[in-house]
């Protein structure tokens, strides 16, 4: 028989006290020598075991697969598998007689072996994982609790292994604060700040200026005034603030005035995009101008006006408050009246109940026609066993009834699923044009920008002062039919129909 050796230590907790790699190697090699066991190959890990997947373990069961070994020897069972995905791989192996032997320091592995004892051992291994796993969760929420930050500290402090605890760095922390400061001026970017930390010998791990992105978790970094973030939540900590609080507020208000230095001016207004020129067809732009009183009142207005991109246009702005009626008037011109909702929803429920009488007679004969198709395979066949038909021209002929046999049975399954799918679009404009008057008398002027996007599309323009229109069907003979109807007359709906036709 041919062995492998495999050693494995991870650095994770749960292999503190496991043999290092060299001392399993050394032990198993000297219990190999002694035994007269034919070691084939060394596998060597440094990874745990507690998730499937390790590649060094994964490859050394697919040479076992392929024969080039029959037995595993390592220091216990817990290096092989720590997980139930790998202890079942293990045990599957060694019951199917892929592996004969697996020799531990302390005892031996045969597929005629008790399979209780392997799973148990397995088992163990496994449920040590878990445990661990919630007993570490449950020291680091208990740290959390004392006011200690279960991590390793920011640059200006230093973890004090021996004590547990984290100290201030006393010569970083001078350049953190003195960096707080300046940044609090207003006046530096957070290049700035880089290379004010790098000239004073705070730099990044490979001895580089700290990037923008770092030096700004700095700046925002809450563990410098004396609190930390775990789990999401905010905690107090029992370690020395570098800065005050209000040094601490003072950079972040510059922070945010400096990551939006124009916010007041280059708000985008809600409507544009909506309207378009109708001189020289640019699009329409809006500015905000400010007025001061001398009794100390404020004003603000917003002025709508071509961008002039192609110069020479001569048409004059529009304030917000001119403008907004307009666009109201226009949703409400074409609004559907509620009784002629009612009236189209009961036309379109009688469509849709003919529609499936009709449909229900097509699928009919569609099936039949999957029926003939399916027959005309089976006869098919019949001929290329009697050896009445050449085989390329069965191949030809049969391709294109099981193509078309294909399309028939797909054209069924979709008249079967949506019956009156035809009329969903119907129903959508329907609800759409019944809810304009709700978004003309709103004063979210977003609402209004949609509405009135899904009626006009890019068909507004402003000249002169004034919103011209150009609707497209079906909203075009709405408009008409609601300057030529009263809305209490729903006998032309009737009259005209819906003629709409399933495609």
């Amino acid at each position: 028989m041919h062995y492998f050796l495999y050693a494995r230590k991870s650095t994770d907790v749960e292999d503190k006290q496991v043999l290092s790699i060299e001392a399993q190697l050394s032990e198993l090699r000297s219990l190999a020598k002694s035994e007269g066991l034919d070691i084939a190959d060394e596998f060597v890990e440094k990874r745990s075991a507690k998730m499937p997947g390790r590649p060094v373990f994964n490859e050394m069961l697919k040479r076992i697969q392929k024969g080039e070994a029959q037995g595993i020897v390592c220091w216990k069972l817990d290096r092989l598998a720590r997980n139930p995905v790998d202890g079942g791989q293990i045990s599957w192996f060694l019951q199917e007689n892929i592996i004969q032997h697996i020799r531990t320091h302390d005892r031996s592995h045969y597929p005629t072996d008790n399979v209780l004892m392997m799973s148990v051992e397995f088992g163990m291994a496994n449920q040590f994982i878990r445990d661990l796993s919630s007993n570490v969760k449950r020291g680091l929420r208990l740290k959390v609790k004392r006011g200690e930050f279960p991590s390793t500290a920011p640059v200006g402090y230093l973890n004090d292994v021996r004590a547990k605890t984290i100290v201030i760095d006393r010569k970083k922390s001078k350049v953190i604060r003195a960096a707080f400061e300046l940044y609090a001026k207003g006046n530096s970017r957070l290049e700035d700040i880089s290379n004010f930390l790098f000239e004073n010998g705070v730099r990044s791990f490979g001895g580089l200026h700290f990037h923008k992105d770092r030096v700004k978790f700095i700046l925002t970094n809450a563990f410098y005034v004396g609190l930390f973030t775990y789990g999401g939540e905010m905690h107090e900590g029992r370690h020395t603030p570098i800065i005050e609080k209000r040094l601490f507020d003072k950079v972040q208000k510059v922070i945010i005035e400096r990551g939006h230095p124009m916010k007041t001016h280059n708000t985008p207004k809600a409507l544009c995009g909506l309207l378009r020129c109708g001189e020289c067809g640019m699009g329409i732009t809006a500015e905000e101008r400010t007025k001061y009183q001398q009794n100390g009142n404020v004003h603000r207005y917003v002025y709508y006006r071509c961008t002039k991109k192609k110069g020479g246009c001569s048409q004059p702005h529009i304030r917000e408050e001119a403008l907004l009626p307009q666009l109201n008037a226009i949703l409400s011109g074409y609004a559907m009246p509620s009784i002629w909702q009612k009236e189209f929803e009961k036309l379109i429920a009688e469509d849709e109940q003919s529609s499936s009488l009709k449909n229900a007679a097509f699928v009919q004969e569609l099936r039949e026609k999957v029926h003939d198709l399916s027959r005309k395979l089976d006869r098919l066949t019949d001929l290329y066993i009697a050896q009445d038909i050449e085989r390329e021209d069965y191949l030809a002929r049969r391709r294109t009834l099981v193509m078309e046999k294909k399309s028939v049975d797909e054209q069924c399954a979709r008249l079967e699923a949506n019956a009156g799918h035809w009329l969903e679009p119907m129903r959508e404009w329907l609800k759409d044009a019944s809810l304009l008057d709700e978004a003309a008398i709103s004063e979210d002027i977003p609402s209004k920008k949609s509405s009135l996007q899904k009626i006009f599309g890019s068909n507004l323009h402003l000249q002169n002062k004034e919103v011209q229109e150009i609707p497209a069907m079906p909203w075009s003979a709405l408009r008409a039919a609601r300057s030529n109807f009263h809305e209490s007359d729903t006998s032309f709906i009737r009259a005209a129909g819906l003629g709409l036709e399933p495609r």
